[in-house]
């Protein structure tokens, strides 16, 4: 189970990057479409204001189940260890454990 401040943050970064997005894309746009210099350094200058934590590239993949952010598989949502756990279960319609 991952730390609760851990998983706070997280949701913290993506409400951020949901409030922020329409605001930097106009912003990454203006910047395309311009080419003056000095009115590229506003716009970056303006970009830099934003919150670090507004960009969706902080954001990190975690389990629904334990927050765990590592050995993350994105096609279930889940971290290995409880991904495993389930297909032993037969909890996961289609994923059978292999064996040869």
């Amino acid at each position: 189970m991952a730390k609760k401040s851990m998983i706070q943050r997280e949701e913290k970064r993506s409400r951020l990057a949901k409030k922020f997005l329409e605001k930097r894309n106009t912003l990454k746009a203006e910047l395309k479409t311009t080419t003056d210099y000095e009115v590229k350094v506003k716009l970056l200058q303006k970009l830099d204001k934003l919150p670090k934590n507004s960009a969706p590239s902080r954001g990190r993949n975690r389990c629904w189940m334990t927050g765990r952010s590592r050995g993350f598989y994105k096609d279930f949502g889940l971290s290995r260890h409880v991904l495993r756990e389930m297909a032993h279960e037969g909890l996961i319609p289609g994923l059978q454990k292999s064996s040869w």
